[in-house]
């Protein structure tokens, strides 16, 4: 287990780690006019510490596709109206009408065939405290499961379905919601495509069962699998600012978003780049 503690330089920025397991603030970074060498540096950061964060970038919506853009092709949220202009964009808004759902550990979009390689996610409004956002190292999760449990699961396979949220969100069914996307089938442990990690790939929100497996055995493993992420030592948290940014590999770890808020106001917009399908190489 490597754990990063020191400042290291890049040539754009300096990564400050915000803990021992998992993220860095890249300080000097300036989002509004990239080149090259910043997405390469930002690239090798997001891989090196699985989030990264950006301070003070009043950047426009336009900018934020942009850089988003440089790191592949973007994804189109199902629930983002199909009225909205630029709907890369998803926007998450709540306040006194809405309380924040977003307050489970989860990997985003899990139930889609290729779940998407990392989101960048721009503060737009705050409350004055609270609504911080909690990541989770999902390689330590693995690695710190016990030698029995790792042997049980490496190389099965789990089912994600999309109804487990957004059936409620979109106000539809789980027949109508399979239409479009039906569930999906991962390994318990991937392998992540760049690094070669295996990572710990099942979550609250999406995960539904494990397959070909008894239901009370299935969901008794999974609730000991989801708590892996709880442990404080494989975390950091972010409190976000007006300018703030946040950069996560959806590959490697999970986020929380506290709804401690309420009735406050938060409205944040996140940009989603593709990613490609799930895999488990027992070579790695």
């Amino acid at each position: 287990m490597t754990i990063h503690y020191a400042r290291e330089a890049f040539a754009r920025f300096e990564a400050r780690p915000m803990s021992p397991a998992i993220g860095a603030e890249l300080i000097g970074a300036n989002l509004s006019q990239p080149d090259d060498q910043l997405i390469d540096d930002v690239r090798a950061a997001l891989l090196k510490y699985r989030v990264v964060f950006f301070r003070d970038q009043h950047i426009t919506r336009e900018q934020h596709i942009a850089f988003a853009r440089a790191f592949g092709e973007l994804e189109i949220h199902p629930a983002t109206p199909m009225e909205q202009p630029d709907r890369e964009v998803l926007r998450i808004a709540h306040g006194p009408k809405s309380r924040g759902t977003e307050n489970a550990w989860h990997s985003d979009v899990t139930w889609r065939d290729t779940p998407s390689l990392g989101s960048i996610l721009r503060a737009i409004e705050l409350p004055e405290v609270g609504g911080d956002t909690l990541f989770a190292n999902m390689k330590l999760a693995y690695d710190k499961l016990d030698d029995e449990t790792r042997e049980r699961i490496t190389g099965r396979v789990a089912v994600h379905d999309i109804a487990r949220v957004f059936a409620g969100r979109l106000n539809t069914n789980a027949t109508q919601l399979h239409e479009k996307f039906p569930p999906m089938e991962h390994p318990i442990v991937r392998t992540h495509p760049e690094t070669g990690e295996r990572i710990l790939y099942v979550n609250t929100a999406f995960t539904s069962h494990i397959k070909d497996m008894e239901p009370e055995e299935s969901s008794a493993l999974l609730g000991r699998l989801y708590l892996t992420a709880w442990n404080p030592e494989i975390q950091c948290r972010f409190r976000w600012a007006p300018g703030s940014l946040a950069f996560w590999d959806n590959r490697a770890c999970q986020h929380f978003a506290a709804s401690d808020y309420f009735p406050e106001v938060r409205i944040m917009e996140r940009v989603t780049i593709a990613g490609d399908r799930p895999y488990f190489d027992p070579a790695e």
